[in-house]
């Protein structure tokens, strides 16, 4: 059985998307493939974003937003949209998916950890998704 990949695309790719890849890879392990891009990527990871997940153990900051490719697109298995809009290209055959979420961009981390823990809770249902429990 080949591993299931899931790509997290955001704008920025600072904030959302980084939350997201960084709650797949730490509750996932190796049995997610995980990527994420953005279509307009920052400079640097949401310094709000990076306290929020640090407050759950879960390190972030070495992370660098990365440009939206096709090559990522049609590699992944999943693609969650977190609003990009029209800027996410749309491929046959691949699973997409649009987590409407506020935006963390500007905001501080009280107003982050809300969108941190909606994306966990989003994050586990989709694991339960992709990798049932075997009994």
């Amino acid at each position: 059985m080949t591993t299931p990949s899931v790509l997290f695309v955001c704008v920025h790719n600072a904030g959302r998307s980084q939350m997201a890849a960084g709650f797949l890879a730490q509750l996932a392990g190796d049995r997610i493939e995980v990527r994420s891009a953005g279509s307009a990527p920052a400079d640097q990871v949401n310094p709000a974003a990076v306290a929020a997940m640090a407050e759950l153990g879960i390190d972030i900051a070495d992370q660098s937003p990365k440009v939206l490719t096709v090559d990522a697109v049609q590699a992944s298995d999943v693609v969650i949209t977190m609003g990009c809009g029209d800027t996410c290209p749309v491929f046959p055959g691949t699973s997409y998916r649009d987590w409407a979420l506020d935006d963390p961009a500007g905001q501080g981390v009280d107003a982050v950890r809300p969108i941190r823990d909606e994306i966990k809770a989003r994050v586990e249902a989709l694991i339960a998704e992709l990798v049932p429990v075997a009994h």
